[in-house]
């Protein structure tokens, strides 16, 4: 049985593959939608003609539909015309509020997703006309938008624009945080850091290890990696370069050890200390010194999987805990 969620967006499981910044990719996408859930391109700074390129290389790859997450610390009119025109169903906003961009969304006939970190930001997007929002809670890897934990801040914000439906993200790795997140309320879960244990993830290797081999005590939370990005706190995996720059006193920006060196190199340039950069399979360099987005679920990521494989495993495992429960799954 379909739900709010699944419903509005046309997919049959409620798991939303999160929008990783510099890991997605089409064939990524189209593996998550043609299993079921929604595959998400993370395109908010790419040039207008890559835009185009990714958007179309997906829809050679599934009939299903997906979705393209615009960060708002960036102008992004261009980029959702493209996808508007394009035919783009879904378009995910982050890092602010989207205003007017969402009815510009609406008029294109693509539905709009809203991530928020506090019930307050999720109200403002749902009067402004947002169909889902993206519940983001502090446990979340990569870019992490509030302070409040996932476990908090779902219901809250599901009271708050109810009748909206509302995706879980933060710490959400298996069925068992799928069936938690519903059983707060959430149609759904929006997930990251187990993706990134996908075969079709296209991160270094060496990433990927790491995030097998971590413990969901080996996060860091705060703004180390903010060259490109600042004063956007994120979390990601203890490493080198956390612990040279606590070593010497987490001193501010323009202080820290090593700043401004070329640690890697990436298929678009030099990566420098300090970079807001995800290490990608085309990467070459120190690997181990890069930022290592992960969020605290990372603990129950253990093996690669096909994404399709780990679409049906999460799915599968919430829909007998819920059974079990004596709820009457609605996917």
């Amino acid at each position: 049985m379909p739900n709010a969620f699944t419903t509005l967006v046309g997919i049959e499981i409620p798991i939303v593959q999160a929008a990783l910044g510099g890991a997605t990719s089409p064939q990524f996408a189209a593996a998550v939608s043609n299993a079921g859930g929604l595959g998400m391109l993370a395109l908010g700074w790419n040039p207008p003609e890559a835009v185009r390129a990714e958007i179309r290389a997906t829809k050679a790859l599934t009939k299903r539909p997906f979705g393209v997450n615009l960060v708002l610390t960036y102008p992004q009119e261009e980029r959702l015309a493209i996808c508007l025109e394009e035919g783009v169903p879904v378009v995910s906003f982050f890092w602010g509020q989207a205003g007017s961009l969402t009815a510009a969304a609406h008029r294109g006939g693509a539905k709009v997703l809203h991530t928020a970190g506090g019930a307050e930001q999720a109200r403002i997007s749902a009067a402004d006309g947002a169909d889902a929002i993206v519940a983001q809670g502090w446990e979340a890897g990569g870019h992490v938008y509030g302070t409040v934990a996932t476990m908090a801040l779902v219901p809250a914000v599901v009271d708050q624009v109810a009748p909206v439906p509302v995706l879980a993200a933060g710490g959400i790795a298996d069925g068992r945080g799928l069936a938690a997140a519903m059983a707060l309320g959430a149609a759904g879960a929006w997930i990251g850091t187990r993706f990134l244990a996908s075969i079709e993830a296209p991160i270094h290797p060496r990433y990927r290890d790491r995030i097998l081999t971590a413990k969901e005590t080996d996060t860091e939370y705060g703004t180390v990696f903010d060259v490109g990005w600042p004063d956007a706190p994120h979390r990601s995996l203890r490493n080198k370069t956390i612990e040279a720059w606590e070593a010497a006193g987490r001193p501010p920006a323009g202080r820290r050890p090593h700043e401004g060196a070329v640690v890697a190199k990436s298929p678009y340039g030099d990566v420098v200390a300090y970079q807001s950069h995800t290490p990608g399979s085309g990467d070459e360099g120190d690997i181990d010194a890069l930022a290592l987005w992960s969020g605290q679920g990372v603990s129950l990521v253990r093996r690669v999987q096909p994404a399709a494989e780990i679409v049906r495993e999460i799915s599968d495992e919430a829909r007998a805990i819920l059974a079990r429960l004596g709820n009457d799954p609605s996917f």
